[in-house]
């Protein structure tokens, strides 16, 4: 399989997206780079007394409409390039759904698997130590991402306090519920792609009441399969996979019994009421919708041709690679594209946002009531788009998301 630099791939879409747009070779020059690139060393105690030096990044990409808006995530293979993509695409999935925010992501070398509660806490506060001075709640405001929750961000915000001396729970989003968290922020990113697929499915005339299946069956993927029922009015869905393997029913999964065995297990592998299969063959399922929500590059020129699915909803970033998107328009399967299909995170920790600097909260059902009119209006901006200048779905989200960033550059007189 092709490997794939993803911060290239990103910048090829911009360029594809600024070319359909005829942008000036000054737009597109400032809208290809971060505007921002911060790389620090993070000297961490660990608890056998020793004392460990990671790498830290935070990447800010546009300021043009807003704050930038991002997580940060704790991964061994973390790289420079893949927070300059993620931080790029979280410019376009802030755009996209209209929020007023810009683009940052931000990461640590460092495997968490291996570390205790305490060093995590120990690099969680390093890390804001760092960087205090260049994030806050009208200048950038990070959120969990891989192997990073709502405890990290805790943690990370009682530092920024503790340094600046002010109450500032907007420092940092999807919080405890405790400190400034709101109701349905964890579910946000699953319900706005499941609220997309709805209306795929109303638009292309497909059953959302058919088959389906979820490639990862981590926080977002056990939500999915929850709200496709909920939302849906039903749905079977016949495979799920982990990174223990893959599992399938032709009759059909209980969601509720699975997401129980999976916290009790720790994987899907083994559930009572399934056959094992091979983990690439679920990605070829004939099925209304596949919902690719682990890895990167999942779907490739190896697979693509042998897609079935009739919606793919892409719940993880990048799942698709360039030569598969073509081939599957191609083949007239619908893709929702990442920077729209799970930017029901980020529009629920705009939401959170919002009322962390009015003190002011409000009820799951309004949250939820304001995700999916968001969510709505963007998936029925981006699908217009796209059937009138006869192109993928990927391409119409970065035109409106290009579009609206560069507008704002222009405004501002940045270009």
């Amino acid at each position: 399989m092709q490997s794939y630099n993803s911060f290239e791939v990103a910048q090829s879409q911009i360029k594809a997206a600024a070319e359909l747009l005829n942008l000036d070779r000054a737009t597109l020059n400032l809208l290809l780079w971060p505007q921002r690139e911060f790389k620090f060393t993070l000297p961490v105690k660990m608890d056998n007394g020793d004392t460990n030096i990671f790498h830290g990044y935070r990447i800010q990409h546009n300021f043009a409409r807003g704050p930038a808006k991002g997580g940060i995530r704790f991964h061994p293979d973390e790289t420079i390039d893949s927070i300059r993509a993620l931080a790029s695409w979280m410019t376009w999935k802030a755009a996209v759904v209209d929020l007023p925010l810009g683009g940052g992501k931000g990461g640590v070398v460092c495997d968490p698997r291996k570390m205790s509660v305490r060093e995590l806490e120990n690099t969680a506060r390093a890390y804001v130590r760092a960087i205090w001075q260049h994030i806050g709640i009208d200048r950038d405001v990070p959120a969990p991402d891989v192997y990073t929750n709502p405890q990290t961000m805790a943690w990370m915000m009682d530092e920024y306090e503790t340094i600046t001396n002010q109450h500032q729970p907007g420092v940092m989003s999807n919080k405890p519920l405790s400190l400034g968290g709101i109701r349905g922020r964890r579910g946000a990113t699953a319900r706005g792609g499941v609220v997309v697929v709805q209306e795929a499915c109303r638009t292309f005339g497909v059953d959302p009441t058919g088959a389906y299946a979820i490639q990862g069956f981590g926080a977002i993927g056990q939500r999915i399969a929850m709200f496709h029922q909920e939302l849906l009015g039903g749905g079977k869905l016949i495979a799920v996979s982990d990174s223990s393997g893959a599992i399938y029913s032709k009759a059909g999964i209980n969601p509720k019994e699975l997401v129980s065995h999976k916290l009790r297990t720790g994987s899907v592998v083994g559930f009572p009421e399934a056959e094992a299969m091979d983990p690439q063959a679920l990605l070829e399922l004939d099925v209304a919708v596949l919902y690719p929500s682990a890895l990167e590059n999942a779907i490739n020129i190896g697979n693509a041709k042998r897609i079935s699915a009739r919606i793919i909803c892409e719940l993880a970033n990048g799942p698709t690679t360039p030569q598969a998107d073509k081939i599957l328009f191609e083949k007239g399967v619908h893709v929702i594209p990442d920077i729209l299909a799970n930017a029901g995170g980020v529009t629920g920790s705009y939401l959170e946002l919002v009322q962390n600097r009015d003190s002011f909260y409000w009820s799951e059902s309004l949250v939820d009531e304001r995700l999916d009119k968001t969510m709505t209006r963007a998936y029925q901006t981006v699908v217009s788009g796209a059937q009138a200048r006869k192109i993928p779905m990927r391409m119409s989200a970065m035109l409106v998301a290009v579009a609206r960033v560069a507008e704002a550059c222009k405004l501002r007189g940045w270009v």
